[in-house]
């Protein structure tokens, strides 16, 4: 194998604290390294330093090993450098060994960092009111690209990740996984010989997931180029992955094949802690003949929601499933009172009061929505204030320090930290977390203000297994100490088979059925089962 770059005990600490701890290894030349860990394990920061952003490791080295033109100072791997000739200029190639973190080497790593590319989980990074197509456009003329070349060189990109048949539409209208695949044309626009991609596929459905994937192997085959890929699921490194490296609280505790390092991770996933639904109380949510239309210019009337009718009860754990497109999250914002319903009627009870969500004002929806938690898949936190702050008075929620504290502690533990973490990360600004860590910070953030009714918009889409279950004990928790009603907008079959109390499965906009967890994941078509996860019963 030869390498395209060496870790040599890098270490990173933060407040003092080390989360990386003398990480050693090399990546090859064209190599898939897929690195996997619980949430806080120092696989987003890691992945932070081999890219070159951010700050500075506090110890150790990257070198990249590479061929920079005497001429351009075009970049690419180092044994390119036996050709000799540049493809861009035809100058000499020469090959140069970069420590990327050397002061010394600033201007060598930003030329690095122009020839690799990266795909942040969560952030689509597209321009949401421009066509799919001129998306990638914008990508080629990043890297000025010609001009009357560029038009074929978006199509072929397009092609490449099975897009073609969306190039003329509006980014914003499309589905997750779409958009993740044009973020991947426009970052292969760049032409990389490194693609970072951390937890590309959390928040998508499996089967869509599954597509992603094929399309980022297919991209590091078919364009020689090298992907270090993270990740808390196994199927990401099962699928993607030559290599795996398992990182437990900042240290490498397996290097060697996918198979054998997803078996050591997956070996403490034990839980053996048990709920019971309580009594549930009166319907805290009547929805009746709830619609919602839009008019799009490329698919005329879209019915997003189509006359759904359902309730929920106090203390009730309430999950809403279904195939991407189904309608579930523009059910899910019309019950939070973001958007408004074409017709029908979403009604909130508010202490002995039915409020009607559809109807505007101070005494209607306004007076409602201050009772409703909603956490979004695409969630975000303030970036420049700390956990705290994020939790207090970022929100609104004017505490005294004292009682600001005391608060956010109980509210942290209640999704998913321990009391001591919860401590430890008052004063880290979330860009200090993990991916999960910031989820888990997000779901106290609404849970923070006391919310009657909460949402969860995918609460698990980023998260590892072992996350996972205590984000489930934080919910039971939360239903069970603060009586707490939830809605699970979900295809985490695992997951909402684990915590729900009833399920309503929406096709085509429609519930076409509700019941029982266990009757209505049994009803499942072979697709659903097949798009939204194996773990759904057989």
């Amino acid at each position: 194998m030869t390498p395209l770059i060496t870790v040599k005990n890098l270490c990173m600490d933060f407040d003092g604290k080390r989360v990386l701890k003398n990480i050693s290894f090399e990546i090859g030349e064209g190599e898939v390294l897929g690195i996997i860990g619980r949430s806080g394990a120092g696989k987003t920061v890691l992945m932070h330093l081999l890219r070159g952003i951010e700050q500075p490791p506090t110890s150790g080295k990257i070198i990249y090993h590479i061929a920079a033109c005497d001429s351009c100072m075009y970049i690419c791997m180092g044994s390119a450098a036996k050709k000799r000739k540049c493809p861009e200029c035809g100058g000499n190639l020469v090959a140069k060994d970069v420590d990327l973190w050397d002061e010394k080497n600033e201007e060598m790593k930003r030329h690095i960092m122009k020839r690799t590319a990266i795909m942040f989980q969560r952030t689509f990074a597209l321009y949401g009111n421009d066509r799919v197509i001129e998306n990638v456009l914008h990508a080629l003329d990043d890297i000025d690209y010609p001009a009357e070349k560029a038009i074929n060189r978006a199509a072929d990109l397009l092609d490449e990740v099975r897009l073609s048949h969306r190039m003329m539409h509006i980014a914003r209208d499309l589905s997750g996984g779409e958009k993740q695949r044009v973020v991947l044309a426009r970052q292969l626009a760049k032409n990389p010989f490194l693609l970072f991609a951390d937890e590309p596929t959390g928040t998508l459905d499996p089967e869509t997931a599954h597509l992603v994937h094929s399309m980022l192997t297919n991209a590091a085959k078919s364009n020689t180029m090298g992907m270090v890929v993270t990740s808390h699921f196994s199927q990401v490194i099962e699928e993607v992955a030559d290599r795996a490296m398992l990182l437990v609280d900042g240290e490498i505790a397996r290097l060697g094949s996918p198979s054998e390092v997803i078996a050591e991770f997956m070996k403490d996933l034990v839980d053996e802690e048990e709920y019971q639904t309580p009594p549930l109380g009166e319907n805290v949510l009547i929805a009746r003949d709830v619609y919602k239309r839009y008019i799009s210019v490329d698919r005329g009337v879209v019915r997003a929601v189509n006359g759904v009718t359902f309730n929920v009860a106090e203390k009730e754990i309430f999950g809403i499933i279904g195939k991407s497109g189904a309608g579930k999250t523009t059910l899910s914002r019309i019950i939070a009172g973001i958007i408004e319903p074409t017709s029908g009627e979403m009604i909130i009870r508010i202490g002995e009061e039915l409020v009607d969500m559809t109807k505007p004002g101070i005494e209607n929806r306004g007076r409602a929505k201050g009772y409703i938690g909603l956490l979004h898949q695409e969630y975000d936190l303030f970036p420049h204030r700390t956990v705290l702050d994020n939790l207090t008075d970022a929100i609104g929620l004017e505490f005294p320090k004292e009682l600001a504290m005391r608060k956010a502690i109980i509210t942290l533990r209640m999704a998913g930290f321990s009391e001591e973490k919860s401590q430890d990360i008052l004063d880290r600004y979330p860009s200090q977390l993990s991916e999960g860590e910031r989820h888990r910070v997000a779901l106290a953030q609404v849970l923070i203000r006391e919310p009657r009714l909460v949402i969860l918009d995918e609460p698990t889409g980023t998260m590892d297994p072992l996350t996972k279950i205590d984000v489930k004990h934080s919910i039971m928790h939360a239903r069970d100490e603060m009586e707490e009603t939830f809605i699970v907008v979900s295809h985490d079959m695992e997951f909402v088979r684990d915590i729900c109390d009833r399920l309503a499965l929406m096709r085509g906009g429609k519930i076409v059925q509700i019941g029982g967890t266990r009757e209505v994941l049994d009803s499942l078509t072979d697709e659903e089962r097949e798009v939204m996860g194996k773990s759904a019963p057989q």
